[in-house]
C-alpha cells in the first residue's frame, strides 16, 4: 500500500459517484456543523461586546436573540425555495449571476469564498478556546492547536465527503444531545426556582459597568450575535451532493438544522440571563466561555460536565468542515464559467475538488497565524459576506418568480422579498457596526 492509499484511500472512479453521495442524517453533520456549532459562539460574541456594561449587558441578551431567531425564520422560508429552484446547487452565486447579472453573481460568491474561509478560522479558534477554558494550561498552545486540528480537517475532506459525514455524525449527534439535555436540565431548575436558579458553579462576577446603554453599543452587539447565522446557505450550496430525491432530502435537511439551531439559541440566551452569564475577557487570563459558564452553573463540574464541554470541542472544530464541503463546490461553480482556473473544476483522486480544500487550507491557516488563533479578534470580520450572499441571493430569487410565474409566484416572490429586505437591513447595521 502506498503512502496516499494509506492517508487518502484507494483512488475512486467516476462510476462510484453515486455511491459517495448522502442521506439526510450524514447532510446535519457535514452541511449543518457551521450553523449548529455558532450556537456556541454567536451569544458570547454579543455578550462580548456589552462587557463595559456589566450586569446590565446580560439583560439585553435574549432580545437580541429573539431578532436573531426572527431572522433565521425568515431566511430558512427564503432558502428552502432556492433548494427547489436551484437543485444543481451554487447557492447565492448562481441565483444572483442569472437574475441579478454577473457582477453580483461575483459579487455573491466573493462574499461567500471569504465568509467560508473565515469559518474555518473562527470555527477552530472558537473550539480551542472552548478548550483552552476547560483546561487553561494550554492557553500557551493555542495557535499550535489550531493549526494541527486545520491539518487533519484538511486530510479527513481529501479522503471523501462520504467519508468525512461518517467520522462528523458521532460528535454531531453528541453536541445536539448534550446541550438540549442542559437546557432541558436547565429550564426545569429555573421553573423550579422561580426564575432565580441557584447555579451549582458560580459564574465569574460581572465587570464593573463603565459605559451607559446606547443604540449603537446595542447594534455592535447584534451584529457579533449575527455570526450565529453563518453556515445557513450551505445546504443549498451543496444541493447535488444528496440522494434522490436531492430536493426532498436538501430541503428536510435544511428544516431539521434550522430547528435545532433555534431551539439551542434560544435556550442559551434564556438560561444565560437567567443563571447571570457574562462573558470574561476572550484571550485573557482566566477565560471561561459562556458555555462552559453555563454547563458548569446548570449541571457542576463532574462528568456530564466533561462529555458535553467535550462535545463542544470537538464540534467547534469541527465545523469548519462545511467550508471544505462548499468552498470546494463554489469553486468549482465559478471556474465553469470562466471566473476561476479550469483546474478547480476537476475531481481528485477520492472524487472531491482537491485545489479548492487545499486552497481553503492554506488561506485559514495564514489567518489563525496572524490572528493568533482567537476567536474575538476574528469575529469583527465575521458574518458580513454570509448576509451579503443572502441578500443577493433572495432579490435574485424575487427577479426568478417575476420571470418564470407560475402557479404561486406571487406567494413566493413575497416570501423572498421579505428575506431580501430583512437580510439587507442587517447588511447595512453589521457594516456600520464593524
Amino acid at each position: 500500500m502506498s503512502i496516499l492509499d494509506f492517508l487518502l484511500g484507494r483512488p475512486l472512479s467516476s462510476r462510484e459517484e453515486q455511491g459517495q453521495r448522502i442521506a439526510v442524517l450524514a447532510g446535519i453533520a457535514i452541511f449543518g456543523l457551521d450553523a449548529l456549532s455558532s450556537a456556541a459562539y454567536g451569544p458570547e460574541a454579543a455578550l462580548t461586546v456589552m462587557r463595559p456594561l456589566g450586569a446590565l449587558g446580560n439583560q439585553y441578551l435574549v432580545p437580541i436573540s429573539l431578532l436573531i431567531v426572527a431572522l433565521l425564520t425568515i431566511v430558512f422560508f427564503s432558502y428552502r425555495q432556492t433548494i427547489a429552484a436551484y437543485p444543481g446547487g451554487g447557492g447565492s452565486y448562481t441565483v444572483a449571476r442569472e437574475n441579478l447579472g454577473s457582477s453580483a453573481g461575483l459579487l455573491a460568491g466573493s462574499a461567500l469564498m471569504i465568509d467560508y474561509i473565515l469559518n474555518v478560522a473562527v470555527g477552530i479558534s472558537a473550539g480551542v478556546g472552548a478548550l483552552v477554558s476547560a483546561a487553561p494550561s494550554l492557553q500557551p498552545h493555542t495557535l499550535l492547536l489550531c493549526l494541527g486540528i486545520l491539518a487533519a480537517i484538511t486530510l479527513i475532506n481529501l479522503r471523501g465527503l462520504r467519508e468525512a459525514g461518517l467520522v462528523f455524525m458521532a460528535p454531531t449527534y453528541l453536541f445536539v444531545g448534550s446541550l438540549l439535555l442542559a437546557i432541558g436540565i436547565g429550564i426545569f431548575k429555573t421553573l423550579a426556582a422561580g426564575g432565580e436558579p441557584t447555579p451549582v458553579v458560580a459564574p465569574p462576577a460581572f465587570p464593573p459597568q463603565i459605559a451607559a446603554v446606547g443604540w449603537w453599543l446595542l447594534l455592535k452587539a447584534f451584529a457579533s450575535g449575527c455570526a450565529a447565522m453563518t453556515g445557513v446557505e450551505a445546504v443549498s450550496n451543496g444541493v447535488t451532493a444528496f440522494r434522490q430525491p436531492v430536493v426532498q432530502s436538501a430541503q428536510r435537511t435544511l428544516g431539521i438544522i434550522i430547528a435545532i439551531l433555534i431551539a439551542l439559541l434560544g435556550g442559551i440566551a434564556w438560561l444565560g440571563q437567567a443563571y447571570h452569564i457574562g462573558a470574561t475577557d476572550p484571550g485573557g487570563p482566566g477565560y471561561q466561555s459562556m458555555l462552559s459558564q453555563l454547563l458548569g452553573a446548570i449541571a457542576g463540574r463532574g462528568a456530564f460536565y466533561y462529555v458535553a464541554i467535550s462535545s463542544v470541542v470537538v464540534v467547534l472544530v469541527l465545523s469548519s468542515n462545511t467550508s471544505f464541503a462548499d468552498f470546494p463546490r463554489l469553486c468549482r461553480v465559478i471556474a465553469e464559467t470562466g471566473y476561476l482556473p479550469n483546474s478547480f473544476g476537476a475531481r481528485g483522486r477520492r472524487l472531491v475538488y482537491s485545489e479548492g480544500i487545499i486552497v481553503l487550507a492554506v488561506i485559514s491557516g495564514v489567518l489563525l497565524i496572524v490572528f493568533g488563533g482567537v476567536t474575538d479578534r476574528l469575529i469583527p470580520l465575521f458574518a458580513i459576506g454570509a448576509f451579503l450572499a443572502f441578500t443577493l441571493s433572495q432579490a435574485g430569487m424575487v427577479m426568478h418568480w417575476k420571470r418564470t410565474g407560475g402557479r404561486h409566484a406571487r406567494h413566493s416572490i413575497v416570501v423572498n422579498a421579505v428575506g431580501a429586505t430583512a437580510t439587507g437591513i442587517t447588511v447595512v447595521v453589521i457594516l456600520s457596526a464593524k
